[in-house]
C-alpha cells in the first residue's frame, strides 16, 4: 500500500535503473528525484529534469538527502541542502576551468599541470562529501586538505583570498568589518603556511589542527595544547636467536640525554613477531601528556631488544647451536633509533597514520647502556646492524592526536597508556600522583678471587619497614605492574652498566615507611636454576625529615649477604644505605651480620612525581604547620623566600594544600585576624603573582578551580579586604615597594578570594553582615582610587601600573559585590586620574584596563557600558592624538567597535535605503541614536581620521588595524549620528573651520584607502565591503556641505571642499573592487555598486546649481568618470552638455569646460578607461545633446573636434607598451602634439606631448630627430621674455633661460648624432645672445669653441649617409594614423632594404609585404588585414649655390639631409625597339616623391603629400649620363691637381673604367641611336636639342679625359707607367672609333703596349659571382620592367666606361653604356671595375702577336673607392642647356642592351641572403666591349664560357651609390680573370703593395660600368621587380 509522506524528500540516485517494471522510473547515477509516496522498499515520485513524469523505483538505487522544502503538497519543490563547501568547490571549478584554459594557450606548463592535478582532486574530495561514508574525523580531515588546496589554487591562479572560520567560507554580512579584517588574517597567515608546494597544501603538514576547524576563532589567551603520540609496531625483522624478546619503546630528549617518556614493552615470539596479535591495538602505545615544549625538543624513539633466554654455548650474545645452559635471563640484544623531529614539526592533527623503518645495530654488552646515544650522536665506530636482514628492522606506525575522540578510541581498542616522566604541564586541583622513578645505573663489585667475572642479576623491590614486599608497585614498563623487576643480566661483568628505568607506585600510606631494596644475584652458566644471592643495597623512600628522597643520583652502599632468610625482617634498616645516611646508629649484631666492601656501590637515581609529597623541608613545615604552631612565622617566612627562588614550582605544584594551610593560618574559627595574618597575606600575594608569570601561565586556571571548588574559608572575606585597604594606604609612604607590587598585582585574585568567601559566608548565615561586607569593600577601593590618583613618582609608578594592570579582573568582582553600574562609576574614577606627566607605561595600563573591562560584565550592561565607554574613549583619544601605542589603540578600537556591533545593523540594505539625498523622504527608521556609538563617534572620529591620514604612505604594521577600525566605527554609524557629529565639531554656522577640517581629512583619507590598496590586492571580500561603507557614508558626508558650504560665491561656496567630495565620488566609482571586468562573477553585485555610487555623484551633482561653474576642472572629471558607467553615460553627458550651457550663459563662452573636458579624456584614455565602442558613443550621444542648444553650431564642431582627439588617443593607447610598436608610438604621439598645437592650442597638452616624443627618441637613440623635437618647444620662446611657463621640466624658470637651457640640450643630441650643420646656427644665436645682451664672455668664448668643433667635425669626421625607403601602408586593419598612406622613411646608419624590412615586419607582426610595387589595388586598401609595400628612393636635395670652395663634405651632407624630394626611376621600353641597340627605345619613367616635412626632423620619417610621374626620352637620358659622368672626372682632376700627393689609385681606376669600357657598346651606341641623320629627321624638337647637346658633352668628356691622361702621366709611379700607356692606346683606339665630328684629337704614342705583359690589377681579393638563368624570364616581371632609380643631382659623381677599339664598341655609360652593362651587385653597394684585359680584333689589322683566341674580360672592383656617396667636382664649367622651356639637370641615367640581334636577353638577379641583388658574371666584360664578331655561339669557347657570356647583358643599377670605404672593403665582389697566358694570382704578384687609403682622405668611388650609378626601383627586394610609385 502506498503511503503518503508526511513531507517530500528528495534523493540522489547511486545507481542506474532502467525502470523495467511496471510505471518503473528510469534513474542514471547523479539525478535527483523527488519522492512523495512510499510501499516498503520501493518509492514513487518524479525526476526533477521531468517534473511531469511519476513512477516508481526501489529505495536501494537512491540515496536520501537533506533538503530544503518550498510549497505544499505535490507543488513542493525540494532543494538540495548542500554542504556549502561542496557548492564552493562547484563555482571554483567553473572558474579555474576558464583560466586553466588559459595557462595552457599561454605555454605556463608547470602551472597547468599542477592546476589539473589540485582540479582532479578537489573533485575527488567533493564527490567524496557528498557520498556521506566518512567518519567525523575523516571528513575533518578531508575538509581540511580541501580548503587548503582551494586556497592554493586560488592564489596561484591570481583569485581573491577567501575568508574563513575553519573549513567555513564567512558571510561578510553577518559580521563587522574588524572582525571580516580579523578572519582576512588569519586565513591569509593560514595560506602563507603552505605557500609553495602542493604537497604541504591540505596534506598531513597542514599549518592548523583540527581545533581551528571546530572552534573557528582562536582565543586570546594562551591555550594550553595537550599532544599525543599514538606509536603501533607494525612489524619486526629479526628473531633472538630462536630465543623470545622484548621490544622497549620510549621517547628521548637527545639534548639532555634523558628519557621523556615512561618504556613501553612489546613481547617478541620465537617466530619474530608478537604473540600478542589477539587485540588490534596490543601493539600500540599511546605516549600522553606531550605539551608543545615537548614537541619543540629534539625527541628520538628508542628501541632496546632484549633476549629473554638461557644462555647457548659458551655465551656468545647472537646466539648458537651448542647447549643452553644456565637460567632464564634478560640480555641485550641491540638496540635502534627514530628521529621524530620531522613528523612532530607540524603541531596539527595528523590525519593519517606515518610508517617508518628503523634498523637494529648491536655492541658490546658493556656499551648497550649507551648504545642508544651513540646511534643518535652517529657514533657508529663501536656497533655495527644486527645480522640477519640488514636492509630490514623495526617498523612503526606514527599517528600525532590532539582530539580526545581519537584518544579515547585508541585507549578503548586496548591501546597502552604509557606516561609522560614527571609532570604534565598543568596539574589541576584534585589530580593525585605519587611517582618515584628510579634508574637503574651501575654497579661495583668484587672479583672475590675469582678468575671470572660474575653474571650479575640485579631485582629491585619495595618493602615496608618490616621487610614485607609491598606487591603490584613495581613498574618496568607501561602497563601492568609487578612486585619486583629483574635487570638485564651483563655475561661475565662485574661493572654491570643497566640504565634501566622503573616507577615505583607506591601508595601514599605506604610511601612514608618504604624503602627499595635491589638484591644482586650471579647467575651461573652451569647451573640452570641457580640465582646465587651475593649482596644487596637499599635506599629509604623518606627522609627523616619527612621529605622524599631527593631527586638525582645515589651511590648506595653494597652489603654482602648469601642467604636470603636474613634480609626477610629488614633489619638492615639501621645500617646507613649511602654516604649521606652516615648519621644512622648501627647495631653491632647488625654489622656483623651484613658486611659492606668499601670497594663496591650502586648507582641509581630518583625523580619524584607526587602531588602529596614533597622534597623541599620549608614547603612539608608549611603542610605540617600544626605540628609544630611554634614555627609557624618561621615557616611562612621561609615559605616566602620559595617564591624568589627555584622551589617555586614546588611551591605551585602543592597549590591546593598551601592554600589550604594558608586559609587556616590567616583567620581563626571565628573569623578574627591571627598574629600571622599578615605574613600570610603576603605569602598569598606572593603565590598569586607567581602565577602571572609566563613560566607558570598554564597553572593560572588551577587557581581559578581551587576558587570556584575547593575554597571553603569563609570568614576570610573581611581579613582580605582590610589587609588590601592597608597595603594600599602603605604604599605611597612604604620604602620597600616590592610586597606593595606583588598584591597591587594579585588584587584580582585576592578579591575573588574575597567575595568566594562573602557568599560561602552568606550561604551559611542567610546573608547577614551585607552592608557591612560593602562598607568594607567600598573603602578598600577608596584606598586603591587614592593611590591611583596620587601625585605620580618614581617609586611609585610601578605600584600604580599593577594597579591598573590588575583592575579589569578586580572590577569584575565589584560589580558582582556592588552591582555593575556602581562598579562602573568606580571604574570610571579610577581611570580619571589626572593624565599629567604620568608615565607612559601607566597610560598604557590605562588603556588596557579600560578594554579589558569592557570585555567583561560592565561591557555587557548597557548604563555601565557607556558609562565606562565613554572614559575609555577619552583615553584612547589621547593616545592616538599622541600617536603613542598605535597597535595597542587598534587592538582596543577593534574590541570596541566589535562590542558595539549589533546584528540588527546588518539589517540595513545598502541598495535599497539611502536612495534619496532628502533626509525627509525616509521611509525607513535612521532616526535611532544608539548612546553608545555615539560616544565612540563624538570623541574618537575626528582625532582617528588625522591618525590615518598620518600613518597612510608609510610602512605602518598597524596601518591594516587602524583602517579597520576606522571603517569598522564607520558601519556603525546611522544619520543621526553624523547630524549629531556635525553639531558637535561646528555647533555656530559662522564657526565652520573644524567641520571644514574633518570633512578636508576625511575625504583625503577614504579616497587614500580607495587608490592605494591598504589592504592586500586579493583581499576582495574585505575591499567590496570597505566600498559599501564609505558608500553609505557619501550620501551623510553630502549633508554638511549641502546645508552649511553651498552658496553662489566664495566664501560660502567652499571650492576646495567640494572638489575634495567630488574626487572621492570618482575614487568610489573607478574603485578597482567594483570594476565588474576584473572581478566578474565573485561576491556581491559589484556593477551595481558601482552604478549606486555613480548615480549618488550625480545626484549632489545636480544640487549644486549655478555653483558648478566653481568645480569645472573637477566636476568634468567626474562626469566624464560616470560616463563609464552604461546606465548612467547618457545623464553623465547630459550633466556635461548642461556645463557647457551654463559656462556660456554665464561667460559667453565654454572654454573652460572644453579645455577640462580634453585634459580628463586625455588622462581617461591614459588609464585605459575606454575604447572605440565607448568613442563611438561619446561622439552619438554629446552630438544628440548638442543639436538640442541654441549653440548647436559651435557644440557640433567642439564635439566632432574630442571625437578625433579620442581616435588620436585611442591609437597612441594602443601602442603604449612594447618596443616593437616604439615607431608606432613616435607617430600616435606627433599625432596627438600636432592636434593639441594647431586645432586646440593647449601649449601645456602641447608640451607634454614634445616631451614624450623627446623621450621616445633618447631610447632609440635618434638624437637627431631629439634634438629637432625640443627645437619645437624652443621656437616657441622668446629670448626678450622672462615669462614662467608651466614646464615641470624646467619649473621657476624665465622664458629665455628656458630656451638657453634648450639649445644647449639640442646642441648635444645634434653632436651626438653627428649632424652638425643643425647645430651651427643655434651657436651662432647663442653667440649673439651672450655677446650683445648678456656680456657673459666665459659662455661667448665657450660657444665660440663649440661652433669652431662643429666646424672642424664637418670637415674631419667620417659620415655614413642614410637610405631612404618608400613604405605605404594599405588595409583597414593599419592604425589611423597610417592607414592608406605613403611615406618616406630615414634608414638607421648602415640599415639596408632588407633589414629595413625585417625591423617594420617585427612592428607589424600581422602584416604582409607586398613583392610587387604595383599601385594597390580596391580589394587590398578595402581589405580588413595590414599591407604593405616597401622600396627605395632617391633624396633630391634642395637647389643651392655652392661657391667654388665649397667642402666637399658639406655638399655630401646636403645631398641627403634637409630634403623633402624624392625620386625612383624605372626603365622600360616602348617600341620601336632595337635589339641591337637598346638605347633607342629605353625610357625612364620617373615618379617624385614631395614629403610633408624634411627629413631628417622630428621623426624618421615623413608622409609623402605629392608624387608626380614623368617619362624622360632616352636621348636625354643619355646626356644626364654623359654629364654625371664628366662632373665626376672633373671632380678628380681638381682633387689631385690641388693635391699630387694623393694614393693615385682611385684616379687610375676611373680613368680605367672610363676608357676601357667594353660593355655592350658605349659612345658608339650613342652615336648610332642618337647622333644619326635618321634620328634627326624623326626627332622632336626637345629630343634634336637633346641630341646636339649629347653631341658637345661626348666631345666635352673627350677633352676631359684627354686632360686627365695627361694628369696622371705626371702623377703615375714607375710600377702604374704600364697601366698608363695601355690607357693611352685604348683613348686613342676609341677616338679612331668615333664617327666624324666627335674625334677632336688623337694622342700617339710612343710605342705600341698590344704584346707587352699586361700590368696588375689593383685589387685586395677576388669573387666570382654569376647570375643564373630564369625559367619564367618572359613573364609579366621580366627584365625590363625592373625599376632604375638613384637619380643623381647636377653636383653629383658621374661614372664612366669607354669600349674596346673592336668595332661595335662606342661609348659606354658615362661614355657610354653597352650591353655588357649589367644589374650590379649588392644594394646599397656600387659595381666596381677593373683593368680590362687586351681583346684580339675581328679584323684584319688584327695584331698577329695576340693570343689566338680573344681572352674574355673580368671586372675587377677597386680594394680603395670613395668612402662618401657622393663626390663633387670644381666645375671646370657646368653644362645645362634649356629644352622645351625646361632645365635639365645633368643625371646618370642609362639603360643596358643587348650584345648582338638573337643573343638571350639578360638573366634576373641571383639572390643572396636577405639582400636579392643584381649580380655580376663572371663572364661578363664590365671593362671592355665585346668581341667584333656579334655572335656568341660563333665563338670557340667552352662551354662553361658560352654559358657565362650569355648572361653578359642588364642593367648595372646601383642602389647606393657610395658608401664609405669600410663598407666598400666588405661588399666589393672582386672577379676572377680567366684568361690563358696570364693568371689572375700572377697578377697580383705584379701589384705594388696593396693601396690604402688614409682616413684624412677622400678619394673618389669607383663607378661601375654602364649604368652602376642607376638603382633599381626595388633594389632586387622584389620578386618580379616590377616597380611604380
Amino acid at each position: 500500500m502506498w503511503i503518503a509522506l508526511k513531507s517530500p524528500k528528495l534523493a540522489v540516485g547511486v545507481y542506474n535503473w532502467k525502470g523495467d517494471v511496471r510505471s518503473g522510473l528510469p534513474i542514471e547515477i547523479g539525478e535527483t528525484v523527488q519522492i512523495f509516496e512510499e510501499n516498503g522498499a520501493w518509492y514513487r515520485g518524479f525526476s526533477t529534469k521531468n517534473r511531469s513524469a511519476w513512477g516508481i523505483f526501489p529505495a536501494c538505487v537512491v540515496s536520501i538527502r537533506p533538503c530544503t522544502i518550498k510549497g505544499f503538497g505535490t507543488a513542493a519543490i525540494c532543494e538540495l541542502k548542500e554542504d556549502p563547501l561542496v557548492q564552493e568547490i562547484a563555482c571554483v571549478l567553473r572558474e579555474w576551468a576558464r583560466l586553466w584554459k588559459k595557462l595552457y594557450v599561454e605555454r605556463e606548463t608547470y602551472r597547468f599541470s599542477a592546476v589539473a592535478k589540485v582540479m582532479r582532486e578537489l573533485l575527488s574530495g567533493r564527490r567524496s562529501l557528498l557520498a556521506g561514508t566518512l567518519t567525523q574525523d575523516q571528513t575533518r580531515a578531508l575538509r581540511l586538505k580541501l580548503v587548503a588546496k582551494l586556497d592554493w589554487g586560488n592564489r596561484k591562479l591570481g583569485l581573491e583570498l577567501v575568508p574563513r572560520m575553519g573549513a567555513t567560507a564567512v558571510d561578510p554580512e553577518e559580521m563587522s568589518l574588524v572582525q571580516l579584517y580579523s578572519v582576512h588574517l588569519e586565513s591569509a597567515e593560514r595560506a602563507a603556511a603552505w605557500r609553495g608546494t602542493l604537497r604541504r597544501a591540505g596534506g598531513s603538514g597542514s599549518s592548523f589542527n583540527s581545533g581551528t576547524l571546530t572552534n573557528g576563532t582562536t582565543n586570546s589567551s594562551t591555550a594550553v595544547q595537550s599532544y599525543n603520540l599514538l606509536c603501533s609496531m607494525r612489524d619486526f625483522g629479526h628473531t633472538a636467536g630462536g630465543d623470545e624478546a622484548e621490544l622497549l619503546l620510549w621517547l628521548h630528549d637527545a639534548r639532555k640525554a634523558q628519557p621523556l617518556s615512561e618504556r613501553f614493552r612489546i613481547r617478541i615470539a620465537r617466530d619474530g613477531f608478537s604473540n600478542y596479535v589477539d587485540r588490534l591495538h596490543a601493539n600500540s602505545t599511546l605516549f600522553a601528556d606531550l605539551s608543545t615544549t615537548d614537541l619543540s625538543r629534539e625527541l628520538w624513539l628508542v628501541a632496546w631488544v632484549i633476549r629473554v633466554g638461557r644462555w647457548s654455548g659458551a655465551g656468545s650474545i647472537s646466539g648458537g647451536t651448542g647447549e643452553r645452559r644456565g637460567p632464564i635471563a634478560r640480555r641485550p640484544l641491540g638496540a635502534g633509533v627514530l628521529p621524530l623531529s620531522e613528523f612532530l614539526r607540524q603541531p596539527g592533527q595528523q590525519p593519517t597514520e606515518k610508517e617508518y623503518t628503523f634498523k637494529v645495530y648491536q655492541s658490546e654488552e658493556k656499551d648497550f647502556h649507551q648504545l642508544h646515544d651513540m646511534l643518535i650522536r652517529k657514533q657508529t665506530n663501536k656497533c655495527n646492524i644486527l645480522p640477519g636482514q640488514p636492509n630490514y628492522g623495526i617498523v612503526v606506525a606514527l599517528r600525532l592526536l590532539t582530539h580526545s575522540g581519537n584518544i579515547n578510541e585508541a585507549v578503548t581498542s586496548g591501546a597502552t597508556v604509557t606516561a609522560k616522566r614527571g609532570f604534565p604541564d598543568v596539574i589541576m586541583p584534585g589530580d593525585v600522583r605519587n611517582d618515584l622513578y628510579l634508574t637503574l645505573e651501575k654497579a661495583e663489585f668484587e672479583r672475590g678471587g675469582k678468575s671470572t667475572a660474575k653474571n650479575v642479576l640485579a631485582t629491585v623491590s619495595v618493602h615496608d619497614n618490616t621487610g614485607q614486599v609491598i606487591n603490584e608497585c613495581v613498574y618496568g614498563a607501561s602497563g601492568a605492574a609487578a612486585s619486583s623487576y629483574e635487570s638485564l643480566v651483563l655475561y661475565h661483568n662485574n661493572s654491570p652498566a643497566w640504565g634501566e628505568h622503573l616507577r615505583l607506585g607506591v601508595p601514599l600510606d605506604t610511601f612514608t615507611h618504604a624503602h627499595v631494596r635491589i638484591e644482586f644475584r650471579h647467575c651461573s652458566t652451569r647451573d640452570k636454576n641457580e640465582r646465587k644471592l651475593f649482596g644487596f643495597a637499599f635506599a629509604r623512600l623518606m627522609e627523616p625529615s619527612g621529605a622524599t628522597l631527593g631527586d638525582g643520583a645515589h651511590d648506595l652502599y653494597v652489603y654482602k649477604c648469601d642467604d636470603p632468610s636474613k634480609l626477610t625482617t629488614a633489619s638492615y634498616l639501621s645500617l646507613p644505605s649511602c654516604a649521606t645516611d652516615s648519621g644512622r646508629a648501627t647495631a653491632n649484631g647488625v654489622v656483623a651480620t651484613f658486611q659492606r666492601s668499601a670497594k663496591e656501590s650502586c648507582t641509581i637515581s630518583t625523580l619524584l612525581c607526587s602531588t602529596k609529597l614533597t622534597q623541599n623541608e620549608d614547603l612539608l613545615a608549611l603542610l605540617q604547620w600544626r605540628a609544630h604552631p611554634e614555627k609557624v612565622q618561621e615557616t611562612l617566612l621561609r615559605v616566602l623566600r620559595l617564591g624568589d627562588g627555584l622551589s617555586c614550582e614546588e611551591l605551585i605544584k602543592f597549590l591546593r594544600d598551601v592554600l589550604d594551610a594558608l586559609f587556616a593560618l590567616f583567620s581563626t574559627e571565628d573569623g578574627n585576624s591571627t598574629p600571622h595574618s599578615g605574613t600570610v597575606f603576603l605569602v598569598l600575594v606572593s603565590i598569586c603573582s607567581l602565577l602571572d608569570e609566563s613560566r607558570f601561565q598554564h597553572f593560572r586556571p588551577v587557581l581559578d578551580v581551587y576558587i570556584e571548588e575547593h575554597f571553603s574559608a569563609a570568614l576570610v572575606y573581611k581579613g582580605l579586604l582590610s589587609s588590601v585597604q592597608h597595603c594600599a594606604e602603605w604604599a605611597a609612604g612604604a620604602e620597600g615597594q616590592e610586597p606593595i607590587r606583588k598584591c597591587l598585582r594579585s588584587l584580582g585574585a585576592v578579591f575573588r578570594l574575597a567575595v568566594r568567601s562573602r557568599r560561602l559566608f552568606a550561604r551559611a548565615t542567610g546573608g547577614q553582615y551585607e552592608d557591612s561586607f560593602r562598607r568594607d569593600v567600598r573603602a578598600a577601593l577608596h584606598a586603591l582610587r587614592q593611590l591611583a590618583h596620587h601625585p605620580h613618582r618614581d617609586h611609585l609608578a610601578p605600584a600604580q601600573v599593577a594597579l591598573m594592570t590588575s583592575w579589569a579582573s578586580v572590577a569584575k568582582e565589584v560589580a558582582s559585590a556592588l552591582g555593575p553600574v556602581e562598579a562602573a562609576r568606580i571604574t570610571a574614577s579610577m581611570l580619571d586620574a589626572p593624565a599629567a606627566n604620568a608615565p607612559a607605561a601607566l597610560a598604557k595600563a590605562r588603556l588596557a584596563a579600560a578594554q579589558e573591562i569592557l570585555k567583561g560584565p560592565l561591557g555587557q550592561d548597557p548604563e555601565a557600558r557607556n558609562i565606562v565607554l565613554m572614559t575609555a574613549c577619552q583615553h584612547l583619544r589621547v593616545q592616538l592624538a599622541r600617536r603613542d601605542e598605535l597597535p595597542q589603540c587598534a587592538d582596543m578600537l577593534a574590541d570596541l567597535v566589535t562590542l558595539l556591533w549589533k546584528r540588527s545593523d546588518n539589517d540595513r540594505d545598502l541598495l535599497d535605503h539611502h536612495d534619496h539625498l532628502d533626509h525627509h523622504d525616509h521611509e525607513h527608521d535612521h532616526d535611532h541614536l544608539d548612546p553608545d556609538v555615539d560616544v565612540l563617534c563624538l570623541n574618537t572620529l575626528d582625532v582617528l581620521v588625522e591618525t590615518v591620514l598620518h600613518l597612510i604612505g608609510g610602512n605602518s604594521p598597524v596601518l591594516g588595524s587602524m583602517v579597520a577600525g576606522l571603517l569598522g566605527a564607520m558601519e556603525l554609524l546611522r544619520p543621526a549620528h553624523y547630524q549629531r557629529l556635525w553639531s558637535h565639531l561646528a555647533p555656530h554656522p559662522h564657526d565652520r573651520k573644524p567641520l571644514k577640517d574633518f570633512l578636508m581629512r576625511a575625504f583625503l583619507v577614504f579616497r587614500h584607502l580607495i587608490e592605494q590598496d591598504v589592504f592586500p590586492s586579493d583581499w576582495m571580500v574585505l575591499r567590496v565591503q570597505s566600498c559599501k561603507v564609505l558608500l553609505s557614508a557619501l550620501q551623510d558626508l553630502a549633508k554638511p556641505l549641502l546645508e552649511r558650504f553651498l552658496g553662489d560665491e566664495p566664501p560660502q561656496f567652499d571650492t576646495q571642499l567640494w572638489s575634495g567630495y567630488l574626487e572621492l565620488g570618482v575614487a568610489l566609482v573607478t574603485a578597482g573592487a567594483l570594476q565588474p571586468e576584473r572581478w566578474a562573477g565573485r561576491g556581491p553585485d559589484r556593477p551595481r555598486l558601482r552604478a549606486l555610487a555613480g548615480h549618488r555623484l550625480l545626484a549632489v551633482w545636480s544640487r549644486l546649481g549655478p555653483a558648478q561653474l566653481h568645480l569645472i576642472g573637477v566636476g568634468v572629471g567626474a562626469l566624464l568618470e560616470v560616463t563609464l558607467i552604461g546606465s548612467l553615460r547618457r545623464q553623465a553627458l547630459g550633466a556635461l552638455v548642461a556645463l557647457m550651457a551654463a559656462e556660456r550663459a554665464s561667460a559667453g563662452h565654454a572654454r573652460r569646460t572644453e579645455a577640462a573636458l580634453v585634459d580628463k579624456l586625455d588622462s581617461l584614455v591614459a588609464d585605459n578607461k575606454a575604447d572605440d565602442h565607448y568613442r563611438r558613443l561619446f561622439d552619438t550621444v554629446l552630438m544628440e545633446r548638442v543639436s538640442t542648444e541654441g549653440w548647436r553650431e559651435a557644440g557640433a564642431a567642439f564635439v566632432g573636434c574630442v571625437t578625433r582627439l579620442l581616435e588620436r588617443l585611442l591609437d597612441y593607447r594602443a601602442v603604449m607598451q612594447g618596443a616593437e610598436h616604439r615607431d608606432k608610438r613616435m607617430a600616435a604621439t606627433v599625432n596627438l602634439l600636432n592636434f593639441y598645437k594647431n586645432e586646440i592650442d593647449r601649449k601645456e597638452m602641447y608640451l607634454r606631448y614634445v616631451y614624450k616624443l623627446h623621450d621616445l627618441h633618447i631610447g632609440s637613440e635618434n638624437f637627431v630627430e631629439a634634438g629637432c623635437t625640443l627645437l619645437l618647444y624652443a621656437e616657441t620662446l622668446s629670448w626678450d621674455s622672462d615669462q614662467i611657463g608651466v614646464d615641470h621640466e624646467y619649473p621657476d624658470t624665465p622664458e629665455w633661460k628656458r630656451k638657453e637651457a634648450l639649445y644647449n640640450q639640442v646642441l648635444q643630441y645634434f653632436d651626438r648624432g653627428k649632424c652638425w650643420e643643425k647645430g651651427l646656427p643655434l651657436l651662432r644665436e647663442l653667440a649673439r645672445l651672450y655677446e650683445t645682451r648678456l656680456c657673459e664672455y666665459t659662455r661667448l668664448a665657450h660657444t665660440l669653441r663649440t661652433h669652431a668643433a662643429f666646424l672642424d667635425a664637418v670637415l674631419a669626421d667620417l659620415r655614413p649617409e642614410p637610405e631612404y625607403f618608400r613604405v605605404g601602408f594599405y588595409g583597414n586593419g593599419c592604425p589611423l594614423f597610417v592607414r592608406n598612406k605613403q611615406f618616406v622613411y630615414r634608414g638607421h646608419d648602415y640599415e639596408r632594404i632588407g633589414a629595413f624590412t625585417q625591423r617594420l615586419q617585427s612592428e607589424y607582426v600581422s602584416a604582409h609585404i607586398l613583392m610587387r610595387n604595383t599601385p594597390p589595388d580596391d580589394s587590398i586598401i578595402a581589405a580588413d588585414g595590414q599591407y604593405i609595400q616597401i622600396c627605395n628612393v632617391k633624396p633630391v636635395p634642395a637647389p643651392r649655390v655652392w661657391p667654388s670652395s665649397a667642402p666637399e663634405q658639406v655638399k655630401r651632407f646636403y645631398a641627403c639631409n634637409d630634403v623633402d624630394t624624392f625620386l625612383c626611376d624605372r626603365p622600360l621600353h616602348k617600341p620601336p625597339i632595337d635589339k641591337d641597340n637598346e638605347f633607342k627605345s629605353l625610357w625612364i619613367e620617373r615618379t617624385t616623391l614631395v614629403t610633408e616635412n624634411t627629413l631628417p626632423g622630428i621623426l624618421r620619417w615623413s608622409e609623402v603629400i605629392s608624387r608626380s610621374v614623368e617619362e624622360i626620352p632616352p636621348v636625354e637620358f643619355a646626356c644626364e649620363t654623359m654629364e654625371a659622368t664628366e662632373r665626376e672626372l672633373r671632380s678628380l682632376i681638381s682633387q689631385y691637381t690641388a693635391d699630387p700627393s694623393r694614393n693615385i689609385n682611385p684616379f687610375s681606376m676611373r680613368l680605367q673604367g672610363t676608357i676601357d669600357a667594353n660593355v655592350q657598346g658605349g659612345i658608339t651606341k650613342y652615336e648610332q641611336a642618337f647622333l644619326t641623320p635618321e634620328f634627326s629627321r624623326t626627332a622632336s624638337p626637345r629630343e634634336a636639342a637633346a641630341a646636339a647637346k649629347l653631341r658637345r658633352l661626348v666631345s666635352s668628356q673627350l677633352m676631359v679625359v684627354d686632360a686627365g691622361l695627361a694628369l696622371h702621366e705626371r702623377l703615375a709611379p714607375e710600377e702604374v707607367k704600364p697601366l698608363h700607356r695601355r690607357l693611352v692606346e685604348r683613348f686613342n683606339q676609341l677616338r679612331q672609333n668615333l664617327g666624324p665630328g666627335l674625334a677632336r684629337g688623337r694622342r700617339q704614342l710612343s710605342e705600341s703596349i698590344v704584346n707587352t705583359p699586361l700590368p696588375p690589377v689593383p685589387s685586395l681579393d677576388k669573387r666570382s659571382h654569376s647570375t643564373q638563368q630564369s625559367e619564367n624570364y618572359y613573364e609579366d616581371g621580366h627584365f625590363y620592367n625592373k625599376p632604375i632609380y638613384s637619380l643623381e643631382e647636377s653636383e653629383q659623381q658621374s661614372i664612366m666606361s669607354s669600349s674596346a677599339p673592336s668595332g661595335g664598341a662606342g661609348a659606354g655609360a658615362g661614355v657610354g653604356a653597352g650591353a655588357g652593362e649589367r644589374w650590379c651587385g649588392e644594394e646599397g653597394g656600387m659595381a666596381r671595375s677593373a683593368p680590362p684585359l687586351p681583346t684580339r680584333p675581328k679584323s684584319a689589322s688584327q695584331d698577329p702577336r695576340s693570343p689566338t683566341k680573344p681572352p674574355h674580360p673580368h671586372p675587377h672592383p677597386h680594394p680603395h673607392p670613395h668612402p662618401h656617396p657622393h663626390s663633387h667636382s670644381h666645375s671646370l664649367d657646368k653644362y645645362r642647356e634649356t629644352i622645351d622651356g625646361e632645365i635639365i639637370e645633368t643625371r646618370r641615367h642609362s639603360r643596358a642592351s643587348w650584345s648582338e640581334p638573337g643573343d638571350a636577353p639578360p638573366l634576373p638577379p641571383r639572390v643572396s641572403g636577405d639582400k636579392r641583388s643584381w649580380m655580376e658574371s663572371p663572364g661578363a666584360g664590365v671593362g671592355s666591349g665585346p668581341p667584333m664578331v656579334p655572335r656568341r655561339t660563333a665563338r670557340a669557347e667552352p662551354e662553361d664560357r658560352r654559358s657565362d657570356d650569355a648572361r653578359d647583358s642588364g642593367v648595372c643599377v646601383d642602389t647606393h651609390a657610395y658608401t664609405n670605404a669600410d663598407e666598400h672593403r666588405h661588399h666589393h665582389n672582386d672577379l676572377d680573370l680567366a684568361v690563358e697566358s696570364l693568371r689572375y694570382e700572377e697578377m697580383i704578384s705584379m701589384i705594388s703593395e696593396p693601396l690604402r687609403v688614409d682616413e684624412d682622405e677622400t678619394p673618389p668611388p669607383i663607378p661601375p660600368k654602364g649604368l652602376g650609378h642607376l638603382s633599381s626601383f626595388d633594389s632586387g627586394h622584389h620578386e618580379n621587380g616590377e616597380s611604380h610609385c
